[in-house]
């Protein structure tokens, strides 16, 4: 960390006598690393529907810790993968890949989808010999006798039965896991995406109904998930500014996920990022781009694009949607912009604390924070000084949490507003033991108790999100 001190003088009275009080400022400086952090980051697409998309070439140890920013594993898969019989169910398929991301610290996000154009039964078909109704199609062309695909009637009694029963033992597994960021709304039309244009040709005044009871299904399994929902269920490219269906899933505690940025060569970049204004203040976006090859052939690809992308929707997640050594060697320099923006990005810009305190006594601290990212910190956070021993235990710890950095404010890039909280803390006030002497202190963002969760871009971190910026003197 390159941090300018500087020496200040005050006065403060202290049982009546004055005494100058020499106060240490630190200025650090944003070192542009790519952070790690809750509700944000870099999702990989390890399942892309056809499950040897993208992960197939990882070796088992490969978690992408190398990607910078990389926080989450993305599952795509067909419900009849995961439960091939009813009631038998294969969570090796997701738990597999999940547990790679988790044992070094990342997360998971779900989509299980009913409806696919390169497998006949993305329902699985014991569903169907069960009596659910549905139709044959065929891609691009629609409903087929002989069509090569299966959908189901969405909103058919027996399929609405077996998928809430489904939902039920998969909520029992991830609803409320403190490892699952989020999990699509994904069983509507086709790949999971909300329309049916291309497939069983439901129409949109039918699905703007239809999509509600999916919505309702998730809603009462996963109350304690963040659930986000495909921009392409009020139609992929409605730019009419009236999205009913969305507003409910919003009502719901529902996000937004939009799967089309850069499928299309500009001006059809993307279509709804008018949509995103409703959601960003509150939860976060998510964002997955064409898939990288695809993008480039028909000439839609631009790294440009794509962190305008990130801007215009206030995102915090964006995908890997390719292989990921190919997409990060092709689009670097964009990865690291993107990874400057994406999310939130809580900045300590200035620290003051006094070089001398009293045991037991309060001293003030200040101190100028910024949000340089798209987004809101949405899980806040309290900053917090710790000072530690040469040893590196832990002598006091003290928080204030009477400011959250979630109200940070969000701005263009450059132009993140500071906000400046003045702190008052007093260590060693009739316990824990604290003798007199000099102490590192460090800094941190994090729960109410002290405990760091929120990544900074500052150097000089102890390993547990503290980061150290100088000395105290308890006399």
């Amino acid at each position: 960390m390159r941090a300018l001190r500087a020496v200040l003088f005050g006065w403060c009275a202290v049982m009546g006598v004055g005494w100058a009080q020499e106060t240490v400022t630190v200025r650090p400086s944003d070192d542009g690393r790519a952070l790690i952090n809750p509700d944000m980051g870099w999702t990989m697409h390890f399942y892309s529907n056809i499950p040897v998309n993208y992960g197939s070439r990882l070796e088992p140890a490969d978690s992408l810790a190398w990607f910078p920013g990389c926080s989450t594993v993305y599952l795509r898969v067909p419900w009849s993968y995961v439960e091939p019989e009813e009631g038998v169910f294969n969570w090796a398929l997701l738990d597999t890949p999940a547990q790679r991301w988790i044992a070094r610290g990342g997360k998971v996000a779900f989509r299980i989808s009913c409806s696919e154009s390169w497998l006949r039964f993305a329902t699985p078909e014991w569903v169907k010999k069960a009596g659910a109704k549905g139709v044959f199609w065929d891609y691009g062309k629609g409903v087929a006798e002989n069509g090569a695909f299966w959908d189901p009637d969405f909103v058919d009694p027996v399929f609405l039965d077996k998928l809430e029963h489904f939902l039920k033992a998969m909520a029992a597994r991830y609803d409320g896991n403190a490892s699952v960021a989020f999990v699509d709304i994904g069983s509507y039309g086709l790949w999971g995406e909300g329309h049916t244009g291309a497939s069983s040709c439901v129409p949109q005044a039918k699905m703007n109904e239809d999509v509600k009871k999916h919505i309702d299904l998730y809603a009462k399994y996963f109350p304690h998930t963040l659930l986000c929902i495909s921009d392409d269920v009020s139609g992929p490219s409605d730019r009419s500014g009236n999205y009913p269906l969305l507003d409910y899933a919003r009502s719901k505690g529902v996000s937004l996920r939009d799967d089309s940025i850069l499928v299309q060569p500009p001006p059809n970049s993307w279509y709804h990022d008018d949509q995103a204004q409703r959601y960003w203040p509150t939860l976060p976006v998510i964002l997955e781009h064409e898939h990288y090859g695809a993008s480039v052939e028909r000439k839609a690809w631009d790294p440009a694009l794509l962190l305008k992308s990130v801007e215009d929707y206030h995102a915090s997640y964006l995908s890997i949607h390719w292989w990921p050594q190919e997409f990060l060697e092709k689009n670097r320099e964009a990865v690291d912009q993107i990874n400057r923006r994406l999310g939130y990005r809580i900045q300590l810009r200035e620290l003051s604390w006094p070089k001398e305190a009293k045991i037991g006594e309060f001293f003030s601290v200040s101190w100028t924070w910024a949000n340089a990212g798209v987004a809101p910190c949405y899980g806040g956070g309290f900053p917090a000084v710790t000072l530690k021993d040469a040893k590196g235990g832990l002598v006091a710890v003290l928080t204030d949490d009477g400011f959250d950095v979630k109200q940070l404010p969000v701005d263009a890039p450059g132009a993140a507003k500071p906000v400046t909280q003045v702190s008052r803390f007093r260590a060693g006030l009739f316990a824990p033991t604290t003798p007199p002497g000099e102490y590192d202190v460090f800094v941190s963002v994090g729960r109410r108790d002290g405990t760091p969760v929120v990544a900074l871009p500052m150097g000089d971190d102890d390993g547990a999100r503290r980061y150290k910026v100088g000395r105290i003197a308890l006399r």
